[in-house]
């Protein structure tokens, strides 16, 4: 599933907790081979003979990081979402006390659209905005003129071109440049959906079996029978995003995928055409069971105006009985040891995807994940230097960068690179260490490379017991990795904003919503029939059959695309 879009937040499994933190990397002290392929060369020492801190030897003039002090503004365009303050940050307080790295957040308060107008109104863009690839907002600015091509920096720094490879292409714009930097892009399964159950709970209930949509159901009824209001059964986060409800739909069909239900594509493939969720049996399926948990009070109630807050609040206290959702790992592995620390047998653990009875289980998928990640970084043209912001996003997106954010400064918990490019662990690796510095820099990951960090961070783990293995990685090895679906081939099918498929967009997505949370709060089964019969009408109505037309003619020429490479 998505993120958030907030990603981040997701591959960002990266996050480690505790033992042999999410870092995984094989560890142990062990010489420190350098990667010719992977890290570049370092000067060794200044006029004094004094050792240099590492960096870059720039023959060609290229940009190199410490050379010089870099400062820029950075805005993250999110509802409810905010950089930290750099400094506040271990990555970011190394890099400014150390490369003279020094970024300045801009902060919305909660009205992030709002701001971003403003600021656009203004002409006083940020020098870097971090949002979602192909945001509509982002492609009002390209048409303005206002976002920096990336073209002529990508052989000159080569860690995006190099961990991406061919796949990149795809991330241009119809003119044929690249204006996006993405975030946890990766050549490997990633994410986190799925479902998180309270460890507690489910022995003090007999360790029922829940593999199927009906021992979910059944499961639930026990929990609001012994625990009344004291649990909610179900949590399915920001209900308003389908989050967990979306990992219930995937429950009902082979190869149904949450990302069918996401602004970006608002449809089910069938017969080579893009067709309307609404009219999906799989899809009505669902909503007809989720409407049943919600009138039974199996689900929260406030599960489309609940705030991350709150639903941060009921995880940590261990107040649900199974929470579902894109990456319900984040706020479940910050609980992990808390709980356990008042009961050593509590906590959570997760569980294979639920199916509905008949369904093979290995081909449900309750997450998604492309080959680009979920979200970017673009830079404007407020910035001075673009060129030195996208030399440092490279660097920070390499080897050194990504151990820097995952494992702190190199030399403490980790010194050189094996063979294979991945980090040595010393003999003072601190998992407890690893999995704070993890969880402090979660936010300002904004570059992630999944294809490197998820090898190394493991590689560490590898050689731990399962029960001593760091709680998120050990089910990302285990369960979310090996059930998340690739969904590159439905990237970039948001249509221009101002063209008419754009603003047909916008009316359907409101309207989409409205139906949705209907649905969901339907008295009974035809209930849901006749919400979504009427739905699907209206939104027809609105030229959601034109849409689908764009979106179709746009997922064919992908798939060319994919298959050319």
């Amino acid at each position: 599933m998505k993120k958030k879009s907030r990603p981040m937040l997701l591959t960002l499994s990266a996050m480690l907790v505790l033992t042999a933190a999410l870092t995984g990397c094989s560890g142990k002290s062990g010489t420190s081979g350098t990667s010719p392929e992977t890290t570049p060369k370092t000067a060794q020492t200044d006029n004094g003979g004094t050792p240099k801190a590492e960096q870059p030897v720039n023959p060609d003039g290229t940009w190199v990081l410490g050379e010089k002090p870099l400062e820029f503004t950075a805005y993250a365009h999110y509802e409810n979402t905010n950089f930290p303050a750099w400094e506040s940050t271990p990555a970011g307080k190394w890099l400014s006390e150390n490369k003279g790295v020094k970024i300045s957040m801009i902060a919305a308060a909660g009205a992030h659209t709002q701001k971003l107008s403003a600021l656009m109104a203004s002409d006083q863009l940020p020098d870097m905005i971090w949002t979602d690839r192909n945001h509509p907002d982002l492609e009002r600015l390209r048409e303005a003129g206002k976002l920096v091509a990336f073209d002529d920096y990508l052989d000159k720094y080569p860690n995006l071109k190099t961990w991406m490879g061919d796949n990149l292409n795809m991330l241009r714009h119809d003119d044929g440049k690249l204006y996006m930097f993405p975030n946890w892009y990766t050549s490997r399964p990633a994410g986190n959906a799925g479902y998180v159950v309270n460890k507690k709970i489910y022995d003090e209930l007999g360790a029922p079996p829940l593999e199927t949509t009906d021992d979910l159901y059944n499961y639930l009824v026990k929990v609001k029978e012994k625990y009344g209001s004291s649990v909610i059964p179900f949590e399915s986060h920001r209900a308003k995003d389908m989050q967990g409800l979306g990992v219930l739909y995937t429950a009902f069909g082979e190869g149904a995928l949450y990302t069918y239900l996401n602004s970006s594509m608002r449809a089910v493939p069938k017969d080579g055409k893009l067709t309307s969720v609404f009219t999906d049996p799989v899809f009505r399926e669902a909503q007809k069971y989720i409407a049943k948990l919600y009138r039974e009070k199996l689900i929260s109630q406030d599960a489309f105006t609940q705030t991350e807050d709150q639903v941060l609040e009921k995880v940590m206290t261990g107040r649900v009985a199974v929470f579902a959702g894109s990456s319900p790992t984040t706020m479940a592995g910050d609980a992990q040891p808390e709980l356990i620390k008042e009961d050593p047998d509590g906590g959570y653990f997760m569980i294979w995807p639920i199916h509905k009875p008949g369904l093979d289980k290995n081909k449900i998928y309750p997450g998604t994940y492309t080959s680009f990640g979920w979200n970017a970084a673009y830079i404007t043209t407020a910035a001075k230097d673009p060129e030195a912001i996208f030399a440092f996003l490279d660097w920070y997106t390499g080897p050194e960068g990504m151990n820097l954010q995952f494992f702190g400064p190199e030399g403490d918990n980790w010194k050189g690179f094996d063979e294979e490019g991945k980090p040595n662990f010393t003999a003072d690796y601190d998992p407890a260490e690893v999995a704070d510095i993890q969880t402090k820099n979660e936010p300002i990951m904004f570059v992630g490379n999944t294809s490197y960090i998820d090898p190394a961070k493991y590689k560490y783990m590898a050689e731990l017991p399962f029960e001593e293995q760091d709680w998120r990685t050990k089910y990302q090895q285990t369960i979310t990795w090996p059930t998340q679906y690739n969904v590159t081939e439905f990237v970039n099918l948001n249509p221009p904003p101002e063209s008419e498929e754009g603003i047909i967009q916008t009316s359907v997505d409101e309207l989409f919503l409205e139906i949705y949370a209907n649905s969901v709060m339907a008295k009974s089964d035809e209930d849901v029939d006749r919400i979504l019969d009427q739905g699907n009408e209206d939104l027809m109505a609105l030229g959601y059959g034109k849409l689908l037309e764009w979106r179709t003619a746009r997922w064919q020429e992908n798939l060319k695309k994919m298959n050319q490479e």
